[in-house]
């Protein structure tokens, strides 16, 4: 059975035995729970002790693989540059976006007792003035940014690194990236032995968070599916609208290009399955030169995820307001740059191992708990494939803004 199965499964296990738990004799059910939670927050701390390395390594590993991308001519630069703009602006969607669908949306009381059932309690951040946080953006010890988990200073600091390996040349730069890519392969080592482990640690904490809110905590899991997913989904719409403001291909002709790649890419969750797709509508609905489609779409499956910043910065800001924690704009808008960053230089990790990675740096930066991601993890599968889907749409028309012919009539269908 597929991992991502074993875990759905052991959260619906843990859910029923949450529920019958909460039926027992108060001493029985604090036996069960003081079982359970030390089991579930190892499992948690496991996930969490690869973090620091494992972005920082990403992040300069990204740096470096953009840097070659970009030394291959204007048309790669071009769609890098592209593909850092519609990033930032797939957070600054989630940063709207979650406000405005929780305010349309109200969240139960119900649903903020099982998020906050499912991590400690958490204590409202103290705002440092503007100037004060600023100055904190620059790490002066990166070593002690690191150690405390300051992962907006630690990101920056990661990028200038990551920039500085590709100005070196020659074996040096060889053997620099190579020391951080074998870091990344190690802790991707040690992520898939805890994953091994993850219907344990998840049984556990659904077991945990059941116990204590009850069967609230369907209703809490249903109401995050539906408002991630319908983050995606805006990304989604957001790439239409792109086209229609800022490119000569009719609407109708990129939806005709991208319709059979999202078929496939709704499927099997996989943007690389949906690649051959991808090329055949670029080339024959929107008459993208082959030059360009051959660099650009490869270029965006393996370095672009638009999704990735809307979704993870969505899901940090949702368990920030589960749990009574309001962050700061600052805090918001470094959520934005991590998300973006991040998103950047992960892509390609298993959907398993990325949700921790790209997730819990912006929920770090903006002071959200952890601890509910490992309950998240085994529900992912459904936005997961509103994810795939709105990826693929951005990669078609990333694909379009960088190579549509300007110097040709476009096709004489309406726009619209």
């Amino acid at each position: 059975m597929p991992l991502t199965w074993r875990i759905l499964l052991a959260l619906v296990l843990g859910l029923g035995a949450g529920l019958i738990a909460a039926k027992l004799d108060p001493q029985l059910l604090s036996v069960i729970t003081s079982i359970a939670e030390p089991v579930g927050g190892i499992w948690v701390d496991a996930l969490r002790m690869t973090i620091i390395p494992l972005v920082f390594g990403l992040v300069v590993n990204g740096i470096a693989s953009a840097s070659d991308a970009a030394s291959a001519g204007t048309v790669a630069r071009k769609a890098l540059v592209l593909f850092t703009i519609l990033l930032l602006l797939a957070g600054l969607l989630s940063a709207v976006g979650i406000p405005a669908l929780l305010a349309l949306w109200p969240v139960s009381a119900d649903t903020t007792a099982t998020f906050a059932s499912a991590a400690p309690a958490a204590v409202p951040q103290t705002i440092p003035p503007a100037s004060e946080w600023v100055r904190q953006i620059i790490p002066a010890n990166p070593i002690a940014s690191a150690a405390e988990g300051a992962m907006l200073p630690l990101v920056i600091f990661a990028v200038v690194f990551g920039f500085g390996a590709t100005r070196i040349t020659g074996e040096a730069r060889t053997r620099i990236c190579g020391l951080f890519d074998a870091i990344v392969q190690v802790m991707l080592i040690i992520v898939h032995w805890v994953l091994l482990v993850a219907p344990i640690g998840v049984f556990a904490l659904a077991l945990l968070v059941t116990a204590r809110a009850g069967a609230s905590v369907v209703g809490g899991l249903a109401h995050y599916v539906v408002i991630v997913s319908l983050l995606c989904i805006g990304t989604i719409i957001l790439m239409y609208g792109i086209i229609a403001w800022f490119s000569r291909v009719p609407v109708r002709s990129f939806a005709k290009a991208a319709w059979p790649a999202q078929a496939i890419a709704f499927s099997t969750q996989s943007s690389l399955a949906s690649l051959p797709a991808m090329v055949e509508g670029s080339r024959e609905q929107l008459r993208v030169p082959t030059h360009v489609s051959d660099l650009v779409l490869p270029l965006a499956v393996s370095l672009f995820r638009i999704t990735s910043p809307a979704a993870n910065l969505g899901v940090a800001l949702y368990l920030a307001h589960m749990n009574g924690i309001e962050p700061s704009i600052f805090q918001i808008a470094a959520g934005v740059v991590v998300a973006a960053v991040v998103s950047l230089a992960s892509v390609g990790l298993p959907s398993q191992v990325s949700f921790f990675s790209v997730v819990a740096p912006v929920c770090i930066v903006v002071g959200a708990p952890l601890e509910p991601l490992a309950l998240l993890l085994a529900v992912e599968t459904i936005p997961d494939i509103f994810r795939t889907v709105g990826n693929v749409t951005a990669d078609v028309a990333a694909t379009a803004l960088v190579g549509a012919p300007a110097d040709e009539e476009p096709p004489s269908e309406a726009r619209l």
